[in-house]
C-alpha cells in the first residue's frame, strides 16, 4: 500500500510542476537510497526500480554469503539465505553473492515524511535545471512578463515558472516600473549560480532596438535588409544603419513604414525615445554625414587610417550637431566607427590660425628651445603635435620632463590639442541627402 501511496502522491506533485515520469521515477530511486544511506549507512550496494505504471517499488541488496555476520548491511549467513530463497538453497554456497529483496514497508510510515522534504528538494533541482537549460538557449529573445518587485537597484519580472531579475544598468533610465506592470524585455545572460539560475534582461541593450525592428519590419526578419550598426542612448535617443539587400527595397522606407507605423510602435516601446534611421554608404564621408543627421556638416577633414573626422558646421548649427550633453556627436562617433570632433567654422579658422604659430611666440618656451626643435624639423604648433615622440626627444636639451611642460605651454596657448587639416586628412565638402529618417520628424502619407 505504502508504495502504491507514495507514487500516487509523488506523481500528482510531478504533474503540477511539469516533469516528465521518467524524472519521477529516477527521483524516486534516488529517495529510497537516501532512506536507506541515512537508515544503514551505506547503499553502495543497493539498487532500487520504481515501476510507475504498476506502481511498484523493489530494492535489491546484493550481499556475500558468509558463516559468520560482521556487518549485517553486505553479509549474511548461509542459513538465512536459505530461508529467504528456499527454491535456491540447494545452489547456495558460502562465498556466493546472494541478492536480497527488501520490503519497503520495513522503513514504516515515516519514510512518507522524509521522502516528501527528499522529493521536494530534487524537484526544486529538476525546476532550477529545466529554467537554466531554457532560458540558456533564449538569449538575445524578447519575452514578456509581469513586474513582480521593485527595489532600488533592481526590478524582478515573473515568467511562467521563472524570475527574472532587470538591473538598474539594463533599465531605461526615464521609465518607472511599477509591481502588475506587463513589460517588454530581452534576456541578455544566464548565469547558473547557488541560489539557482540568474536570468538577467535588458531594454537599454542594442540587440532589444534590433530585435523590437525584427519584429516590426518583415524585410529586416528575412534579411531582406540587414542592421549593420546601432549607438543608443537609452530613452533619449538611438541611431541605427540599415542597409537593403535587394535594389528594389528602400530600408529607411521600409523601416519607417507607411505613416510611420513601423517605427512609431518601437518609439512608443522604448518610451519615446527618438531614433534616426541612417541608410549605409561605403564612402566614410557620405555615411558620417548621414550619421550627423539632424545636424548638416559644411565640411569634413577625414583621415580614414585613424578613424578619425573633423566636422565643421555653420557656427549658429554647433550645438545643435553636437547634442544636449554631447549626444549627437557621439552617438554619430559609436555608430560609424569614427572619432568625431565638431567644430563652428570660425572656430576651427582661429584653431587652424593658432596652430600655425611659430613655437618661439608661445609664452613657457623660450628661443633657445624652439631653435632646438627647430633643429629637428619642428618649428609650429601643427608640426609639434603632429610629430614623433622620439623625434622631439632627440632634439638637443629636450627630455621628458621638459617636452611635458612644452606641450603644457601649447595646450594653454590653444586650449585644447586638436590635429589640423593637414595632407593626412581628406577634405569632403557634403550635402545632406534624403537617407536618413528621424521618428521625431513629421511622417507625411508619403513616407513608406
Amino acid at each position: 500500500m505504502i508504495n502504491r501511496e507514495l507514487i500516487e502522491v509523488f506523481s500528482e506533485i510531478a504533474r503540477e510542476k511539469n516533469v516528465d515520469r521518467s524524472e519521477l521515477a529516477t527521483i524516486m530511486e534516488e529517495l529510497f537510497l537516501y532512506v536507506i544511506e541515512k537508515e544503514y549507512g551505506d547503499s553502495s550496494n543497493c539498487s532500487v526500480i520504481v515501476n510507475l505504471d504498476k506502481g511498484e517499488i523493489e530494492i535489491y541488496a546484493e550481499k556475500t554469503i558468509v558463516e559468520e555476520v560482521d556487518d549485517y548491511k553486505v553479509e549474511i549467513t548461509l542459513e538465512d539465505a536459505c530461508q529467504k530463497e528456499p527454491d535456491a538453497a540447494a545452489d547456495l554456497e558460502v562465498g556466493d553473492i546472494f541478492v536480497e529483496v527488501i520490503d519497503p514497508m520495513i522503513f514504516g510510515r515515516r519514510i512518507v515524511t522524509t521522502a516528501k522534504q527528499f522529493f521536494a528538494q530534487r524537484i526544486r533541482e529538476v525546476e532550477r535545471n529545466y529554467v537554466f537549460e531554457d532560458y540558456s538557449n533564449r538569449v538575445g529573445e524578447i519575452v514578456i512578463g509581469v513586474v513582480k518587485q521593485v527595489q532600488r537597484d533592481n526590478v524582478f519580472v515573473d515568467i511562467d515558472r521563472a524570475e527574472l531579475k532587470m538591473p538598474k544598468r539594463e533599465q531605461i533610465s526615464s521609465e518607472r516600473y511599477r509591481r502588475g506592470d506587463t513589460i517588454r524585455a530581452i534576456i541578455k545572460s544566464v548565469e547558473d549560480t547557488s541560489k539557482g539560475p540568474e536570468i538577467i534582461i535588458s531594454r537599454s541593450n542594442d540587440t532589444f532596438l534590433q530585435k523590437l525592428f525584427e519584429m516590426e519590419v518583415p524585410e529586416i526578419e528575412d534579411s531582406i535588409i540587414d542592421i549593420t550598426a546601432i549607438s543608443r542612448q537609452p530613452g533619449e535617443r538611438a541611431k541605427i544603419i540599415v542597409r537593403s539587400n535587394d535594389r528594389r527595397i528602400d530600408p529607411v522606407g521600409a523601416c519607417v513604414g507607411m505613416r510611420g507605423s513601423r517605427i512609431q510602435a518601437v518609439v512608443r516601446e522604448l518610451n519615446n525615445e527618438k531614433i534616426d534611421i541612417v541608410n549605409y554608404s561605403e564612402q566614410p564621408e557620405i555615411l558620417i554625414t548621414r550619421a550627423l543627421s539632424p545636424a548638416k556638416p559644411v565640411n569634413l577633414y577625414i583621415d580614414d587610417d585613424k578613424k578619425y573626422c573633423i566636422a565643421i558646421f555653420e557656427d549658429d548649427d554647433l550645438n545643435f550637431a553636437i547634442g544636449r550633453n554631447g549626444m549627437n556627436i557621439n552617438l554619430a562617433s559609436r555608430i560609424t566607427d569614427y572619432r568625431i570632433d565638431a567644430f563652428g567654422e570660425n572656430e576651427y579658422e582661429r584653431i587652424q590660425s593658432d596652430q600655425k604659430t611659430v613655437l618661439s611666440e608661445i609664452d613657457g618656451i623660450t628661443e633657445t628651445t624652439a631653435k632646438n626643435l627647430a633643429d629637428v624639423g619642428v618649428k609650429i604648433v601643427s608640426e609639434l603635435l603632429g610629430a614623433d615622440e622620439d623625434i622631439l626627444l632627440s632634439a638637443k636639451g629636450i627630455g621628458e620632463s621638459s617636452l611635458d611642460d612644452i606641450y603644457t605651454a601649447v595646450q594653454e596657448f590653444i586650449e585644447r590639442e586638436i590635429p589640423t587639416a593637414d595632407d593626412d586628412f581628406m577634405e569632403v565638402e557634403v550635402e545632406l541627402d534624403d537617407n536618413v529618417k528621424s521618428s521625431d520628424e513629421p511622417i507625411t502619407e508619403s513616407t513608406k
